[in-house]
């Protein structure tokens, strides 16, 4: 008799609108990935591939993603804050063993990948989800300390650097950037003193210009995203690609497929440059409910965070809120670069890119928040006797 209202109490208990968000993402990515690579897969059918090789592969890694997300789910909080060192431990020591010669795997001048039978794994992908959890534990634990640069951040630099500088061995400059910004910001969260904080954001930002200064090949990035159009078949080749993309969009895209760019003008199209096939097919109403879908997340995020904090659930409060900006900060930077708003960064769009590192540390950081909002809900109903 009671069936369908046990049903109805069930569903109440979960984060739907958090659960299709993530549906969403994950279903509109596979879509154009597949579109964006099938020209490429097919012009490598000699190697192997075909036409099918990346919509495969990359239904492979949601499925993972997904099983991955499950059993994250059935993880308590607590646990998660009890071994977040460790993970962030973990997470330096695969760092560490992708710099190995012999091990590592290289990649257009860049070792990020461990080969692992048929797939890659990117350490610094699960290095942010790391990154998140430590933050908030590190915060929780220094909270009476926040207000003193010795005991309550250097702590934190130190580790900051150390993870910093095996990323740079990579190179992996975006993701060293979006792990600073998770680390500053569950500090400032957290409570950091407001002198402390401004102080670091001045010398990282000194830190960035001596990083961009003293390396030419990021210093020819920024050289070719200033105007890409003065060197179209070099340093700007693949923004100025990018903005014909954008360009033969308009307002309403060439439709689903009709990407002209895709077809080996737009370099990663699949990857790092997908939101301009997006923009190109299916125009400025695509890219807005791209954003769309994303800003709706990092809310989502904030306000489960928010709810955690009521409770003085300072650790889920943190967490949920760090995924909240390290989400939200990629897909700013990647949305940022595709439209020449900011330098290439070598980042891809979170839920939406193909890559299988970072679908599943996607999938695993949607999984904890759904947690954190399950079980803040769990309280709530059991403050009020239900």
């Amino acid at each position: 008799m009671n069936t369908p209202n046990r049903a109805r109490r069930n569903v109440a208990e979960y984060d739907m609108v958090l659960v299709w968000l993530g549906i969403a993402l994950l279903s509109f990515g596979l879509v154009m990935v597949y579109s964006a690579s099938i020209d490429i897969a097919e012009a490598n059918r000699s190697t192997g591939y075909h036409p099918t090789f990346f919509l495969s592969r990359q239904l492979v890694f949601i499925v993972i993603g997904l099983l991955a997300g499950y059993v994250a789910f059935q993880v308590p909080v607590f646990k998660w804050q009890r071994f977040a060192p460790w993970l962030f431990l973990g997470g330096l020591a695969l760092l560490v063993l992708v710099l190995v010669p012999g091990i590592g795997r290289n990649v257009n001048g860049s070792q990020r990948w461990l080969p692992l039978a048929i797939i890659n794994l990117q350490p610094s992908e699960l290095m942010k989800l790391a990154a998140v959890l430590y933050a908030a534990d590190y915060t929780v634990r220094k909270a009476a300390f926040m207000h003193n640069f010795k005991q309550g951040f250097l702590p934190m630099l130190v580790a900051i650097l150390s993870t910093g500088f095996l990323l740079l061995r990579e190179p992996d400059f975006g993701a060293f950037v979006v792990i600073i910004v998770i680390a500053m910001a569950t500090l400032f969260l957290g409570g950091l003193n407001l002198r402390i904080f401004a102080g670091l954001f001045v010398l990282s930002v000194v830190g960035f210009v001596g990083l961009i200064w003293s390396s030419p090949y990021r210093l020819q990035r920024i050289v070719g995203f200033m105007d890409p159009w003065a060197d179209p078949y070099g340093k700007g080749y693949q923004l100025s690609h990018a903005l014909i993309a954008f360009g033969r969009g308009q307002w309403l895209g060439l439709g689903l497929g009709g990407s002209v760019e895709k077809l080996f003008y737009l370099p990663e199209a699949h990857t790092d440059f997908l939101l301009a096939v997006i923009a190109e097919e299916l125009g400025f109403v695509g890219v807005a409910v791209v954003i769309a879908l994303f800003a709706w997340l990092v809310i989502r995020a904030f306000q489960i965070g928010r709810a955690a904090a009521q409770l003085e659930r300072h650790f889920c409060a943190l967490t949920a809120m760090g995924i909240g900006v390290w989400i939200g900060v990629q897909a700013c930077i990647n949305i940022g670069v595709n439209m020449g708003l900011l330098p290439t960064k070598g980042l891809t769009l979170p839920f939406l890119s193909f890559g299988g590192s970072g679908i599943v540390a996607n999938c695993i950081a949607i999984a904890i928040l759904l947690r954190i909002d399950y079980e803040t809900r769990s309280l709530k109903r059991g403050k009020k006797g239900v």
